[in-house]
């Protein structure tokens, strides 16, 4: 379901956006550059997290990292991530292949400020396989994300 979900809400939201699937396995930011050609920061990595009861997704950049006291001071709590169980029965999507796109269950989706680094992102579409390239703006906007900074960047 996950896929054909994710494919069928971009189909419709979105129809301009040309689905890439290159065959090879892009379930890790490291194997998704490498497929892609990309730089790992150009991955749009979807976490799915809690804060309290509080689920959420965050979209942000492959090699950032989720900063749990500028998480903490954002959303008012130590972030926890979802097991891949209820990642899978909260978004539809199993790990490996979890996008904001084509949810099974509305979620407040968040977008880190890091992705604005880059013209364009590549996010998953809800397989291990697959994904699109967006603006980081348009892909924002897509999926009604609220921009914000809760990420640290390499050094």
């Amino acid at each position: 379901m996950s896929h054909e979900s994710a494919v069928a809400w971009l189909a419709q939201h979105a129809p301009d956006v040309r689905l890439i699937d290159q065959a090879q396995s892009t379930a890790t930011v490291a194997e998704a550059a490498a497929t892609l050609g990309v730089e790992p920061g150009r991955i749009a990595k979807t976490l799915a997290f809690r804060v309290g009861d509080a689920p959420y997704l965050l979209v942000t950049r492959g090699d950032a990292r989720l900063d749990n006291a500028q998480c903490k001071a954002e959303l008012g709590g130590r972030p926890r991530m979802l097991d891949p169980d209820e990642t899978l029965a909260l978004t539809g999507h199993a790990v490996g292949g979890v996008c904001p796109f084509g949810l099974a269950t509305p979620l407040p989706i968040l977008a880190d400020r890091s992705l604005l680094a880059y013209p364009t992102v590549f996010p998953a579409a809800g397989s291990r396989t697959s994904s699109v390239e967006l603006e980081p703006q348009r892909l924002a906007q897509l999926v009604g994300a609220r921009w914000t900074q809760i990420c640290k960047l390499p050094e």
